[in-house]
């Protein structure tokens, strides 16, 4: 079985994210609510493209990460195939 070991080094970007200020209510909304808020947080962020690479590395499913929704990350990656 294969194993990936995140270190701490490697989310050091999370404590400079704004998210990180912010309640996880906005980038974990309930099914049909807007991700507005949540990507207008994201659009001020520095870190945003370092989230945006952590949660496709990652196969995050659930959220916005890096200003993108579920839908927005899965037209990505299937872009890039």
């Amino acid at each position: 079985m294969y194993s990936q070991t995140i270190t701490p080094t490697d989310l050091a970007w999370q404590e400079q994210a704004l998210c990180a200020q912010t309640g996880a209510d906005f980038f974990f909304p309930e099914p049909g609510s807007s991700v507005r808020d949540a990507k207008r947080i994201c659009g001020m962020c520095v870190m945003r493209s370092a989230c945006l690479d952590y949660a496709l590395s990652n196969d995050e499913r659930f959220g916005v990460w890096g200003g993108l929704s579920e839908k927005e990350r899965l037209g990505l990656r299937r872009a890039r195939e």
